[in-house]
């Protein structure tokens, strides 16, 4: 099972709406997946579900849960202040240390209004996800100017989807 990750807790997000369409493009290649949309956190969750409270937030363990069972991850990573959200870093620290992604698999799309695409974003969450163990693809597509290549739930912008497919394609051998 591959487990696409929303970067980010912001109501009606781009993330969201990118991991639909990627979700999308794995179902039509007949791979299943489903989605951890960080909007679903409980609000309390860093004084609940962290640290000495770990396990205690039923909400937050079903979401680490489905992140611990998947074979391999898909994390849509918004760029915010260059770098990726902080909520998504405090999930991440939520996550069962050290078997929670540990030899897991891992690709990124960054994602971003401006012209570099969360490529800074992706290289500070690639750095963690080596920190842990992951083993993180190469392949990351880079989709800047978001809201001009992104219209009505599909990417408008052709080297963008060639990307998208073959970041997917290679992903699912990998």
């Amino acid at each position: 099972m591959i487990t696409i990750v929303v970067g980010t807790n912001r109501n009606n997000s781009v993330s969201r709406q990118i991991a639909n369409y990627y979700q999308s493009i794995f179902l039509e290649k007949g791979v299943d997946t489903n989605i951890v949309d960080l909007v679903d956190l409980p609000h309390d969750f860093t004084g609940t579900a962290l640290y000495e409270n770990n396990g205690s937030n039923e909400i937050f363990n079903a979401m680490r849960n489905k992140v611990h069972a998947a074979n391999k991850l898909l994390f849509i990573v918004p760029e915010y202040n260059g770098s990726f959200p902080g909520v998504l870093k405090t999930f991440i620290d939520g996550l069962k240390y050290p078997e929670g992604v540990r030899d897991k698999k891992a690709a990124l799309v960054g994602i971003s209004s401006g012209v570099q695409g969360g490529v800074f974003a992706m290289s500070h969450l690639t750095d963690i996800f080596n920190y842990l163990g992951m083993h993180v693809f190469a392949l990351k597509p880079k989709l800047a100017a978001i809201e001009r290549n992104f219209i009505d739930g599909k990417i408008t912008n052709t080297l963008y989807n060639q990307l998208i497919n073959t970041q997917i394609d290679k992903f699912i051998e990998f």
